[in-house]
């Protein structure tokens, strides 16, 4: 399994997934910076992702939906703050409406996502920031650490196939 550890820090307000990958972080890196490797592994299995929107640089913004196994959708929305080529992306990552606008129910997470070179690949850390412990709180009950596990397994398919 790609996942080595999640981590649950109530007094950071932090998720911290880290993958450990059988790839150098070039290779890694694409399964951020092309949208059509990543709706191959965002969203767990059961609610595969679709990228309308990729617009990869600072500034950019990225808007997704899930599609569950009964056809319900799950909409959400990043901003890239940071990019750093294959050590570091920095986001804002939101729910959405139906029509993709940010929604004001649900908390905004702050993502930053690490590559290192390993001896024969890469680890990836995935840090998760909230504002509130409520909202680090409402998101894991949620199954966000769950669903994130489930997803970031998908990823060495995707690499063994590029």
């Amino acid at each position: 399994m790609t996942v080595v550890s999640t981590t649950k820090d109530t007094q950071a307000l932090s998720l911290v997934i880290v993958a450990e990958l059988a790839a150098p972080p070039e290779k890694v890196w694409q399964i951020w910076a092309d949208p059509r490797k990543l709706e191959r592994w965002w969203g767990p299995p059961e609610w595969p992702a679709t990228f309308p929107d990729h617009d990869f640089r600072v500034g950019g913004h990225v808007s997704y939906f899930m599609t569950g196994p009964d056809g319900e959708k799950a909409h959400g929305w990043w901003t890239f703050l940071a990019i750093d080529e294959h050590r570091s992306i920095e986001f804002e990552d939101g729910f959405a409406d139906d029509a993709g606008q940010p929604s004001d129910e649900m908390p905004t997470i702050h993502g930053r996502v690490t590559f290192e070179p390993l001896e024969g690949g890469t680890r990836m850390t995935v840090t998760s920031r909230f504002d509130t412990l409520e909202d680090l709180e409402k998101l894991v009950a949620m199954g966000m650490a769950d669903g994130m596990t489930a997803a970031m397994g998908q990823i060495d398919a995707v690499l063994a196939d590029a």
